[in-house]
């Protein structure tokens, strides 16, 4: 039940943050009037706010699911209580992948309604259905937000028993000592690191993208008067490789800067195995702050330029809409790119610790 509590907190939370019924999108959209830089301080503000809220959500779920396990008084049921929670939250999935398919499904119809030549009315509808879709895409990663933070707190458990059955049992992890605050330094520290090579990522591709479609006009006049196309499968080609390129420095980043952190940290100061559990802690818990920053501020800029295209502050295309699409632009490297990869680096963190934890004792 505490699971399942949680996934609608995160449903309810994440709506509103993201939702332009709501006070933050109004917010952005109400900045925007005074151009693009007052809707980036705007968006950004409300994407600090919406860290708030749901740590408390992951915090009382935690702290009741381990209690609750704890007073059965076995051995140990601490854990199972977590686990137990964390389960609950994943019985949830089917419904989730349900409103994670449709952002993309109603996006793509709306491209398509646009691309078609439509009647306004049309798009107004698909405008309305991308708005919700934006929604449900930002409410399934606040989803994953909060089972990977539950299952990070039973992964770490995890690696603190591994480390214990191979000889070196750690009570506590004591960041008093400075090599131990030092790993937790770098674990936050990856946190950035690895967001900024995300998001470089799409500026790199986004830059190679624009080169291409200004010398294709500038090749061919007749793409700009409609009386010849333009080589599609080219900026297509730029696209996926630039993805494929992109994905190796942030991979390579996440699985070896906890490797080299153990063994350095071993053979010099011979406390590997704590440091790495400080990394893994504060990685962690900076991880699932990031990601619901990037997530949920995304999708509010977002939602805030749909909000403006419903006709409020001049409507699509007055000055106000241009902030608002400066806006958008800069939200969707963070809630397409480096905030959905940092589920993969938190839960990646967790199980490569947890494997390798033989190399740190």
């Amino acid at each position: 039940m505490i699971g399942i509590a949680t996934s609608i907190a995160f449903v309810y939370i994440t709506q509103y943050y993201t939702e332009y019924r709501y006070r933050p999108v109004k917010t952005i959209a109400a900045a925007s009037v005074t151009g693009p830089a007052t809707n980036i301080i705007a968006g950004f503000a409300v994407a600090l706010e919406c860290t708030a809220l749901p740590t408390f959500a992951i915090s009382a779920a935690i702290i009741a699911s381990y209690k609750l396990g704890a007073s059965s008084g076995l051995a140990h049921a601490g854990l199972f209580g977590t686990a137990v929670a964390t389960m609950g939250m994943l019985g949830t999935a089917a419904y989730i992948l349900a409103m994670d398919t449709f952002g993309p499904i109603t996006d793509n119809a709306g491209g398509i309604i646009e691309m078609s030549h439509q009647p306004e009315d049309i798009r107004r509808r698909t405008d309305r259905l991308d708005a919700v879709g934006n929604t449900t895409k930002a409410l399934t990663k606040g989803y994953a937000i909060g089972s990977a933070a539950l299952a990070a707190f039973l992964l770490f458990s995890a690696y603190l028993d591994e480390v214990a059955a191979l000889g070196s049992p750690l009570a506590a992890v004591d960041i008093s000592k400075p090599e131990v605050f030092v790993g937790g330094l770098f674990g936050a520290m990856l946190v950035f690191w690895f967001s900024a090579l995300a998001i470089s990522a799409v500026t790199k591709a986004a830059v190679s993208v624009i080169q291409e479609v200004r010398r294709q006009f500038q090749a061919d006049p007749g793409i700009l008067k409609g009386t010849s196309r333009p080589d599609y499968g080219r900026a297509v080609d730029i696209v996926t490789v630039g993805a494929l390129k992109a994905m190796v420095a942030p991979g390579l980043l996440a699985v070896g800067m906890p490797i080299a952190v153990g063994l350095i940290f071993k053979v010099l100061f011979h406390v590997g195995a704590e440091t790495v559990a400080s990394f893994l802690m504060v990685g962690t818990i900076a991880g699932i702050l990031m990601a619901t920053l990037l997530n949920n501020g995304g999708g509010a800029w977002d939602n805030a330029k749909k909000f403006i295209e419903t006709g409020e502050y001049g409507g699509k295309g007055s000055p106000t809409h241009k902030a608002a699409v400066v806006g958008d632009t800069v939200g969707d490297p963070f809630k397409d790119t480096a905030g959905p990869s940092l589920h993969v680096l938190i839960k990646l963190l967790s199980t490569v610790t947890l494997v390798l934890a033989p190399l740190f004792v």
